[in-house]
């Protein structure tokens, strides 16, 4: 039963956001299209489905195991998959989504171990008695500073800051899109103390180009810095509860992927988050045009094509006996 709720939510999750950014394929294809237009409802099927079976198997002296076996399901389910299927949709919005959090991470680990391992005297947290305060003080500074480097660098490539929608594209590819605002660098006027002091080191300009991205960059690695870590945190207790070392042993002396991951998926869920709420443009796509219009009746679509026909023919964009609509059978004379 585990493997089938596993199923119904990849199903849910995975459908949702192939639904979401390729529209333009999925609603367009005859064999896919009643799969994503009743999405929601087949997974919702599938699941209760799993319930059903799961309470019609409850076998006396076993409620205690078979109950927790599902609670433990659920809270993976919820911890690791729906984590993760935020992490995806940043990827689809653009690979800078994905590598800016994940290299912010990296860098706040990495620094925060350099720093403590030289300067940490005060510890910080009893569950990780190996973080000091010096080693988070320091990595939260230089994350920062690193972070403006990471955006400065990433905002260059179209490979990086465009929205996925075509899987076969590669770095390659030539990838070309509209950049969203916020990748444009955006003119700043010094203060004339500041065209002062760096005229001093031989500068001489009156302003500085900064996109909106390395603005809010500091914020995400503040999060990095002192909200992320607490995901190992609680990792760290989960260990100790069960009195295991690593979670796994696929990477010699780090433990398994899991234990290098615990940071991530609270950083992925605040990168998801905070684009959608901050930094996302609302914009018409196609693929939405398309949602809404095979929602209409037959007779509305045939209107809607008629009128959307017409103002391409005033516009020049199409001739007149480019294209013929074809009458619905109700209006055929046998």
């Amino acid at each position: 039963m585990n493997w089938w709720f596993l199923f119904s939510t990849n199903y849910f999750f995975y459908g949702e956001s192939l639904i979401h950014y390729f529209q333009h394929i999925v609603f367009v294809d005859a064999f896919l299209l009643p799969f994503a237009t009743h999405h929601r409802f087949i997974s919702f099927t599938l699941y209760v489905a799993g319930f059903v079976f799961f309470v019609a198997n409850l076998k006396k002296g076993h409620y205690r195991f078979q109950f927790s076996q599902f609670a433990w399901t659920h809270m993976t389910l919820l911890l690791v998959v729906c984590q993760s299927h935020f992490i995806i949709n940043n990827i689809f919005e653009g690979l800078i989504w994905f590598f800016l959090p994940v290299s912010l991470v990296i860098a706040n680990d990495i620094w925060a171990y350099i720093f403590g391992f030289f300067l940490g005297k005060t510890p910080l947290i009893k569950l990780s008695p190996k973080k000091t305060v010096e080693g988070f003080v320091g990595g939260w500074i230089m994350t920062i500073f690193f972070g403006m480097l990471f955006a400065t660098l990433f905002l260059r490539y179209p490979y990086m800051i465009c929205p996925v929608k075509d899987l076969r594209a590669t770095a390659f590819s030539g990838l070309t899109c509209d950049p969203n605002p916020v990748f444009i660098p955006v003119k700043h006027n010094l203060k004339p103390w500041m065209v002062s002091l760096i005229r001093h080191a031989g500068v001489r300009s009156t302003h500085v180009m900064i996109a909106p991205l390395q603005w809010h960059v500091i914020i995400m690695a503040c999060f990095a810095s002192l909200i992320a870590p607490f995901g190992g945190f609680f990792a760290s207790g989960f260990k100790r509860a069960f009195k295991i070392k690593d979670f796994g042993q696929s990477i010699p002396g780090h433990g398994g992927i899991t234990d290098r991951m615990d940071c991530q998926f609270l950083m992925g869920l605040f990168s998801y988050m905070y684009y959608q709420s901050f930094i996302k443009t609302s914009a018409m796509t196609v693929g939405f045009v398309l949602q809404s219009a095979i929602k209409l009746k037959g007779t509305e679509q045939m209107e809607l094509f008629d009128h959307l026909r017409q103002y391409l023919i005033g516009q020049g964009l199409l001739d007149e006996e480019s294209c013929v609509i074809i009458p619905p059978k109700e209006a055929w004379v046998s």
